[in-house]
């Protein structure tokens, strides 16, 4: 079924009517289970826009959870347009969370300009070194890409379990209330652009990837060559295309972009490397990319409608006492309805060829 979103298949003005319709349908579902619980739906959902949308401080939250799942869901995005599926962004932020906190926790003085490059630059190397053996693997031994990125998902998670043990963790805090590495020091922290609020420079910096990641896949040789496997890998062999090569530096630019998001949560929001530092945006990402069509514009939008959600669904909680956890089945029913929406109205007359996602490139 996924390879039927592909830009070649369904027009912009199209994939926009399903993607509305899907919103539409799982909100009014989402409404209805509300209703079924004994809630007011109006107002929960009045609830959920005042916090997403309904103050200064409202959007500022917005933006900032917005901006992880715009960088993962841009390195997916990468790989995504070449035909593949790398949906390891959870295991590639944290392990980018630890090499943020390595660099942000040297000892020695450091001026901020040059400590916090460092730091972020330590995010996106250690998430594509994350994403390295997968990407190997899939480029040269053709070995599925969704398993490898998956399975490294739990490596990431408890590597960050190990590192901040208070049972001879290297990087525990000593006398911490719980289980977290100290704080980064000032000079590696990502500045507020706006006080009062938790908005950090890395919401802009997602905005500015987003915008150079468009440009790279529309209009450059590099970006060429990577819609050119994902549309044939056979016209891309004949054409002379190394694209053991393009899928190898895919995936391991997308684990880096991966990291990035980690460093930027660590730097610019958490300053302690802690477990559970993700709430799961690493696959929600893969959402709101799907959402988008894939168009890395397209994600900006979509990324804040999924931060919208989640910001939203805290002051829901406060105010009417229904459970956060609304926000999930939301999330799931748009992409469920999404779906179906695309399998339904954009069905070939033909055949359609197994999905990448299960097979992977002869």
């Amino acid at each position: 079924m996924l390879n039927i979103l592909n830009h070649s298949t369904i027009d912009r003005y199209r994939w926009l009517l399903v993607s509305c319709c899907a919103i539409v349908i799982a909100l009014v579902v989402a409404g209805a289970l509300i209703a079924l619980l004994g809630y007011d739906p109006l107002d929960a959902y009045v609830a959920m826009a005042r916090g997403s949308f309904g103050s200064t401080y409202a959007l500022s939250v917005t933006a900032v959870r917005a901006a992880p799942l715009l960088i993962i869901g841009l390195g997916f995005l990468i790989g995504y347009r070449a035909g593949l599926f790398n949906v390891g962004g959870e295991g590639q932020l944290y392990a980018g969370a630890v090499g943020a906190t390595l660099v942000g926790l040297v000892p020695v003085h450091i001026p901020a300009i040059i400590h916090l490059p460092l730091a972020l630059l330590a995010s996106f190397v250690f998430g594509a070194l994350w994403a390295a053996i997968p990407a190997y693997l899939r480029a040269y031994y053709k070995v599925n890409e969704i398993v490898t990125t998956l399975m490294f998902n739990y490596l990431g998670y408890h590597l960050v379990s190990y590192l901040i043990n208070a049972n001879n963790g290297p990087l525990f805090q000593e006398g911490a209330a719980f289980a977290q590495s100290s704080p980064v020091a000032k000079t590696a922290e990502l500045p507020i652009l706006l006080g009062g609020t938790s908005l950090h420079l890395g919401a802009l910096l997602a905005v500015v990837l987003a915008v150079a990641t468009y440009f790279a896949i529309g209009y450059t040789a590099w970006g060429f060559k990577l819609r050119m496997i994902g549309l044939s890998l056979k016209t891309a062999r004949y054409a002379g295309v190394n694209y053991q090569r393009q899928i190898f530096w895919a995936i391991l630019i997308g684990g880096g972009m991966g990291g990035l998001a980690g460093g930027c949560e660590i730097l610019g929001l958490r300053h302690h490397l802690y477990q559970g530092l993700s709430p799961g945006y690493g696959y929600d990402a893969v959402a709101v990319v799907l959402l988008a069509n894939g168009n890395a514009l397209g994600t900006i939008v979509a990324s804040i409608f999924f931060g919208a959600l989640r910001s939203g669904g805290n002051l829901m909680q406060q105010t009417i006492g229904l459970d956060v956890s609304v926000v999930f089945i939301i999330q799931a029913l748009i992409i469920f309805f999404l779906l179906t929406g695309i399998a339904l109205k954009f069905k070939p007359r033909h055949r359609v060829r197994v999905p990448r996602i299960v097979k992977s490139h002869a």
